[in-house]
């Protein structure tokens, strides 16, 4: 697949997976043997689509209105970055936090691999720090910024 057609893909699977909740997509899009990494808080790896099933079940559930938007895509070769924002209300249990009803904004970047139409590789950095902070799970430290003498 060409580099653009590999950032479609990615963009797709954005679309689909996330802000439609398509879980078809999962099956057509991840190869049978995955490699994920930063998705899941105890820092496992997702390695099967079943496995990913699991992941995106749960948060979508744990905020409704769950969006992403693609902020910014770019590929080169078989690998694709994605800059992304995401948008919900916190209204689910799933994360071990009773539901708030706040409003979460948390920004991320995505890596994937893309090889056959198929996404083999994948590595997430998002804020989970943020993101439990805006639903109350942790409170921020608020500490002045150091000076500089």
């Amino acid at each position: 697949m060409s580099e653009h057609e590999n950032v479609a893909l990615v963009k797709r699977w954005f679309k689909e997976v996330w802000n439609e909740g398509r879980t078809d997509t999962i099956w057509e899009l991840l190869a049978p043997r995955f490699e994920g990494v930063g998705q899941v808080e105890d820092g496992s790896r997702i390695t099967t689509p079943e496995e990913f099933l699991v992941f995106q079940a749960r948060l979508r559930a744990a905020f409704s209105n769950f969006e992403v938007t693609i902020e910014d895509a770019f590929a080169a070769d078989d690998k694709v970055a994605a800059r992304w924002i995401s948008r919900g209300i916190h209204t689910g249990d799933q994360l071990g936090v009773p539901a708030t009803g706040k409003e979460i904004v948390v920004r991320g970047i995505s890596m994937a691999i893309i090889r056959d139409g198929k996404i083999v590789e994948g590595w997430d950095n998002w804020d989970r720090l943020k993101m439990m902070t805006e639903i109350g799970a942790v409170e921020a430290v608020k500490a002045p910024l150091a000076k500089t003498a």
